[in-house]
């Protein structure tokens, strides 16, 4: 078990706006494997969302909690200058920690890397 995967209230629900969150304590996640030594924290304050188009939503809750770090920890490197595969990859390892099912992890992994919900 990770920094990431034991972090719990580490993020609130921001405004009357649909899916967006702010998080309220640093969010470590350990890129590649343990003990590599390198580090991505989404800081506190960062506000992210969770982008699922309302058609594949009864799929997809866009609330599921599983979903919630990897969206975050997706949207803090973008911001943070990561490329699109880089981020999609850090949001698929992060999907895989909290036990989201290898089906749906590629799906949302490719949805990421060609879809541009902004």
């Amino acid at each position: 078990m990770s920094a990431f995967t034991r972090a719990g209230g580490w993020y609130e629900p921001v405004g009357d706006r649909d899916l967006l969150f702010r998080v309220t304590r640093p969010l470590p996640w350990e890129v590649g494997r343990e003990g590599s030594g390198l580090w991505v924290v989404v800081p506190p304050g960062y506000l992210f969302d969770v982008s699922v188009p309302r058609w594949v939503r009864w799929l997809f809750a866009p609330d599921d909690e599983r979903y919630l770090k990897a969206a975050a920890l997706h949207d803090w490197s973008l911001d943070d200058g990561w490329n699109r595969i880089g981020a999609a990859g850090l949001f698929g390892s992060a999907l895989k920690a909290e036990g989201v099912p290898l089906w749906r992890r590629l799906v949302m992994v490719i949805a990421v890397i060609v879809w541009n919900f902004d």
